[in-house]
């Protein structure tokens, strides 16, 4: 919006000083933009990439049950941190009615099997993962858990219409984040971990640690708040220049 100047002038000296000063300012400005060098910006260049936008998420595309049994025996990495709920496996049966609790960012898994198993219309499980005919599991034990051998099971999908809808790639990693991510270094690792957020985190590592579950407060990436559900335990965290400035556990 322009605003309208409103300039008294007192005499006529004082408007020929202005007229004066007005004049040498245009001619040093058109002197200088002449001697200036020019700057051929290319249209098609690419913005700068960061650490981050460069690293390379392996995609499966699965789209059969033969597909996803091509991951038994592997290791894959949670993406879809405070996301999916998993359930005791009990023989390619999952127990739906009493989920274990949620898949944090970054746990590691190691896949043991995939099934198929209608789940219940009134199960959390299909509030994530359509309930379809039947949905489709992965069962896993978790290396790093206190039980290291116990069997579990998450949906990763589901039958319906006559094909799978498989999602693999958008719940996990297929290589190590730890690795892919390896810029982050050994002491931000160090909280994503232990699931806490740090001071200096950015968004993206804070979102690993603590989960997609997330209300932004802006549209400025890396210039706002956000509050991170934390799985029912919410943690508000202000961005500025993309490092986390101020922690502020809820209620």
């Amino acid at each position: 919006m322009t605003k309208g100047l409103q300039v008294a002038l007192a005499a006529t000296a004082a408007l020929a000083l202005a007229i004066g000063v007005e004049a040498i300012y245009i001619h040093h400005r058109n002197v200088t933009a002449e001697n200036a060098p020019v700057v051929n910006k290319n249209a098609y260049e690419e913005p700068a990439l960061s650490e981050d936008d460069s690293v390379f998420l392996r995609k499966e595309r699965p789209d059969s049950i033969a597909d996803e049994k091509k991951l038994i025996g592997t290791t894959l990495w949670v993406s879809a941190g405070g996301q999916m709920e998993y359930y005791k496996d009990s023989g390619n049966h999952a127990d739906y009615a009493h989920p274990v609790g949620m898949l944090l960012g970054a746990q590691p898994l190691l896949i043991k099997g995939v099934f198929e198993q209608k789940a219940p219309a009134n199960s959390r499980a299909v509030f994530r993962i359509a309930a379809g005919q039947r949905q489709v599991l992965l069962a896993f034990t978790m290396p790093k858990s206190d039980d290291p051998k116990q069997l579990y099971a998450v949906p990763i999908g589901n039958y319906d219409e006559g094909h799978y809808n498989l999602l693999t790639d958008e719940i996990f990693f297929y290589d190590d984040p730890h690795v892919l991510y390896k810029h982050w270094g050994p002491e931000v690792w160090a909280h994503i971990d232990k699931h806490e957020p740090a001071l200096g985190m950015s968004e993206n590592q804070a979102m690993m640690a603590l989960g997609q579950v997330m209300t932004p407060h802006g549209d400025t990436v890396g210039d706002r708040s956000i509050t991170f559900d934390n799985d029912g335990h919410p943690v508000t965290i202000d961005f500025e220049n993309n490092k986390a400035v101020k922690i502020t556990p809820g209620d």
